[in-house]
C-alpha cells in the first residue's frame, strides 16, 4: 500500500512538473519577451556565480593533476596527466561541479524568491493585473539558466585546466610545452560539447526546479524554508541522474 502509494505520489509530481516545464517553454514563444528580466537572470545566474564557479573549477584541476600523478607514476605514466586532466574537465567535473554549485547558490535563491511572492499574494496580484505569472517569473529564468550554465562551465573548462597546469609545472615538475602539448593533443571539440550541452541542461533543470518549488509554495517562512531545500537536494540528484544518462548517451553513440 505504501509502496503504491510512493509511486503514484512520484508519478504525479513527475508529471505536474512536465506540465509546468511545458507551460515556462511555451511562454518563449509568445510576446512580450521582458528581455529585461532575462538580462538580470543572466547576471544573477551568470556572472554573480563566476567567483564560487571559478575557485571550484581551480581547485578541482589542481586536484586531479596530483591524483593522477600519483596514480600513474606507479605505471611511469606520468605524461598522461595533462589528457586526464582536460577530458575530466571538460566531459565531466566542468559540468557537473558548476551545476552542483549553481543549485546551491541559485536553485534556492529563486525558491525563495518566487515562494515569497506566492505566500505574500504577489503572484494572485500579477493575475489580477492580466499578467501570466509563469511567462513572467519562470519563462525568463528558464531562458537565463539554459544560456548561464553553458558560459560558466566553458570559463570552468578553461580554469580547470589551468589549475592542472599550475600544479603540474610548478609542483610536480612538469615542462610547460610538453603539458600543453599533451594537452591540446587530448582536448576534443565533440568532448567540450558534451560537456556544454549538459550545461545547458544542468541550467534549465537547476531552474525549473526552483521555479517549481517556489511556484508552489505554502506555509509561510517556513514554507519557502522548505521549498528552498527542496529545490537543492532535488536538483542536485537530477544534475548526477541526468549526468548519467547524458554521459551514456553519447557513450553509446
Amino acid at each position: 500500500m505504501l509502496l503504491g502509494r510512493g509511486v503514484l505520489g512520484g508519478l504525479h509530481h513527475a508529471g505536474a512538473l512536465s506540465l509546468f516545464a511545458l507551460r515556462g517553454l511555451a511562454g518563449a514563444l509568445r510576446l512580450p519577451l521582458y528581455g529585461q528580466i532575462v538580462l538580470s537572470c543572466l547576471i544573477e545566474i551568470g556572472f554573480l556565480s563566476l567567483p564560487v564557479v571559478a575557485l571550484t573549477a581551480i581547485f578541482s584541476g589542481a586536484v586531479i593533476a596530483l591524483q593522477s600523478y600519483s596514480g600513474f607514476s606507479h605505471f611511469h605514466a606520468q605524461n598522461a596527466v595533462g589528457s586526464i586532466v582536460v577530458m575530466s574537465i571538460t566531459k565531466e567535473l566542468g559540468p557537473v561541479l558548476a551545476g552542483l554549485m549553481v543549485a546551491g547558490r541559485i536553485g534556492a535563491a529563486i525558491a525563495a524568491q518566487i515562494g515569497a511572492m506566492r505566500v505574500t499574494d504577489q503572484i494572485d496580484a500579477l493575475s489580477t493585473l492580466a499578467t501570466d505569472p509563469i511567462k513572467y517569473l519562470v519563462t525568463p529564468r528558464l531562458i537565463a539558466g539554459i544560456l548561464a550554465l553553458p558560459f560558466l562551465v566553458l570559463i570552468a573548462d578553461i580554469l580547470g585546466v589551468a589549475g592542472g597546469f599550475i600544479v603540474a609545472v610548478g609542483k610536480l615538475g612538469f615542462s610547460p610545452a610538453l603539458y600543453i602539448h599533451t594537452t591540446y593533443a587530448s582536448l576534443h571539440s565533440h568532448d567540450v560539447l558534451v560537456g556544454l550541452l549538459k550545461a545547458a541542461v544542468f541550467g534549465f533543470l537547476i531552474t525549473l526546479l526552483g521555479c517549481y518549488e517556489g511556484y508552489h509554495s505554502r506555509g509561510g517562512a517556513e514554507g519557502v524554508g522548505r521549498s528552498a531545500t527542496a529545490t537543492v537536494v532535488a536538483s542536485s540528484i537530477l544534475i548526477l541522474a541526468f549526468d548519467y544518462l547524458l554521459t551514456d548517451l553519447f557513450f553509446t553513440a
